[in-house]
């Protein structure tokens, strides 16, 4: 089981006791827990967020805070004798995921999908009273109700004339 979590604006994909090194976390304690997750892998399937998934939870222990490697910043301009090098080291938290926990996905939204389709099919069977303010999406269910066939990849003029 894995899971893709962002944690200060960066993404990682995380499982049961990986290690990382993320940007510093402030916190009382040892114990960090992160809602964001994206994604998450398991045994039974993929679940994608939209942009989260609902219930998901990834729980954390902070081990240590340290520095990350130098970066160097050099700056030049040429032939003016002007040189000069900075370094700075980010401060970064280094923890290991504990534990990824999946709640359960409101099955609301799976009802939703569904209505926007039963509103399409009436709004295409009222008739063929004005076809230029029908959607191509309302063009083409009208060609399928129809029982016609080869409308899948015409324009919407085409559908019109086709329908017409």
């Amino acid at each position: 089981m894995y899971a893709i979590v962002e944690i200060g604006g960066h993404q990682y994909k995380v499982s049961k006791n990986d290690t990382l090194f993320v940007d510093k976390q402030n916190v009382e304690g040892n114990k960090l827990s992160f809602d964001q997750v994206l994604l998450v892998k398991e045994d039974s399937g993929v679940k994608i967020g939209t942009p989260i998934v609902e219930g998901a939870k990834v729980t954390a222990t902070l081990l240590d805070t340290v520095k990350a490697d130098k970066v160097l910043i050099f700056k030049k301009k040429r032939r003016k004798g002007y040189q000069k090098l900075n370094g700075h080291r980010q401060l970064m938290s280094q923890i290991q995921i504990d534990s990824i926990t999946l709640g359960g996905i409101k099955k609301k939204t799976s009802t939703k999908k569904e209505e926007p389709k039963a509103e399409v099919a009436p709004a295409a069977s009222k008739g063929a009273v004005n076809l230029n303010s029908m959607k191509v999406a309302e063009l083409k269910a009208l060609a399928k109700e129809r029982g016609l066939e080869g409308y899948s990849s015409m324009k919407k003029a085409e559908l019109i004339e086709f329908l017409s």
